[in-house]
């Protein structure tokens, strides 16, 4: 054979070869047309098995189309599970190799890439109504990676897709993929999506704050607390928790200066005004384990009282409030009564001092008596009493006990006595 003989007859071979792979390729699309879809499978394989067609556009749109076709048949689905995936992988490849401008899937009108994301969407909503939180996961995560290649591709306007986001996260939660879960619910906060479908998302960032808190995290836990309250500012969650990661670190400093902050953006709030008086009057007498008042507990006393009665402003009938207010002034008057023993001899001006003593015991008594009674009033009458309101009211009558017995006032005395004595009888 001559030179020129057999460089025709090459090329002869080389155009053969073409109209073969186009043949091959219009086959696999009969045979999926007459839904032929094991033998299409068969036929579009053998061509992308072949090297140099991994560069045709309409082998892999082929592929993606037969692949489709696979994941939406049950039967042979579940031969061949990853075919949705292998479909996503074809259309990836088609939209690298395609040199027609996508015309194929212009011409179908993005039909199959719809497919995918339906598909994917579709099998994760059956699975996770059926429980298999997992494999809902994996379907809901195959949407999403769907959805994020139409965005990139600029398919769609759409940036986030929210609800297979969200059921992403909750499939994972569900699965005890609490990190997992973290990273879709995150994608949503981090979108400052406030609700879905009509549905308030607050949980999300609750849930967010909680696992970030749990886990030590606190540039997460500040991060999604921050969200948290730029989307939902009313509610007393952020700054609960705020105060509790304050309260955790032990800076009574931070602690107090973080209820100034609460008590102020949520003035109305008897609670707030109530646990601000209440921890501040603890760390003010706290002499437990050999501490040592601090040194400001005076002021921090006064301060504590003034919350209290601010908490009594907006709530009159609070009566755990009424208590400590009680306690405060019984407390001064039983640290009064102690101070008499530090007064020693009997001259005139020990006498007159020790007096003095007693006469501001007996003030400061007098001025817990109506707090007890307010407690008295607000619970005495009330019928059935939750176990803390019972504690509430023994305490009161116990400390009326207490201050009748200095005053030497027997009937007094007897009658609180017997008001304590019958508290869980008629609560």
């Amino acid at each position: 054979m001559n030179v020129i003989t057999r460089a025709l007859f090459t090329g002869l071979l080389a155009i053969s070869g073409l109209g073969l792979n186009a043949q091959s390729v219009d086959k696999a699309k009969e045979l999926l047309k007459g839904n032929k879809i094991p033998e299409a499978k068969a036929e579009i394989d053998k061509v992308l098995a072949v090297e140099k067609n991994q560069k045709n556009g309409e082998a892999w749109f082929t592929k993606l189309k037969v692949y489709n076709a696979i994941a939406a048949n049950e039967q042979l689905r579940a031969q061949y599970p990853d075919a949705r995936m292998q479909a996503f992988e074809a259309l990836k490849k088609y939209t690298e190799v395609d040199d027609k401008k996508l015309l194929l899937l212009q011409m179908e009108a993005y039909k199959p890439v719809n497919e995918i994301y339906q598909g994917f969407f579709q099998i994760g909503a059956n699975e996770y109504n059926a429980g298999k939180y997992a494999d809902a996961l994996g379907n809901f995560s195959g949407a999403l990676m769907t959805s994020e290649f139409m965005n990139a591709k600029g398919w769609t306007t759409l940036k986030i897709d929210t609800t297979s986001t969200l059921y992403a996260g909750i499939s994972a939660e569900k699965a005890g993929k609490k990190d997992t879960a973290a990273i879709y619910y995150g994608k949503l906060a981090d979108a400052k999506i406030a609700s879905i479908n009509g549905s308030n998302m607050i949980d999300i960032y609750k849930w967010l704050v909680d696992h970030y808190n749990q886990k030590k995290d606190a540039a997460n836990t500040a991060k999604y607390l921050a969200l948290g309250k730029a989307q939902y500012p009313e509610d007393l969650f952020w700054m609960t928790t705020e105060l509790d990661n304050a309260r955790e670190s032990g800076n009574k400093d931070s602690l107090f200066a973080k209820y100034e902050e609460v008590v102020k953006q949520f003035p109305k709030n008897h609670l707030f005004w109530f646990n601000y008086g209440l921890e501040t009057y603890q760390y003010a007498t706290d002499t437990t384990s050999g501490k040592k008042a601090p040194a400001n507990a005076a002021e921090l006393t006064q301060r504590a009282e003034a919350s209290l009665l601010k908490c009594l402003e907006i709530q009159p009938d609070y009566p755990q409030a009424a208590l400590v207010v009680g306690q405060i002034h019984y407390n001064a008057g039983v640290e009064l009564q102690g101070q008499t023993k530090t007064v020693k001899g009997s001259k005139p001006e020990d006498i007159k001092k020790r007096a003095e003593f007693r006469v501001a015991a007996q003030k400061k008594f007098d001025e817990a008596i109506p707090y007890f009674e307010k407690v008295e009033q607000d619970l005495g009458a009330k019928g059935k009493l939750k176990m803390d309101e019972k504690n509430t009211l023994k305490d009161a009558y116990d400390l009326l006990i207490n201050i009748y017995q200095a005053k030497n006032l027997k009937d007094k005395e007897d009658t609180y006595t017997t008001k304590f004595n019958n508290v869980d009888k008629e609560h």
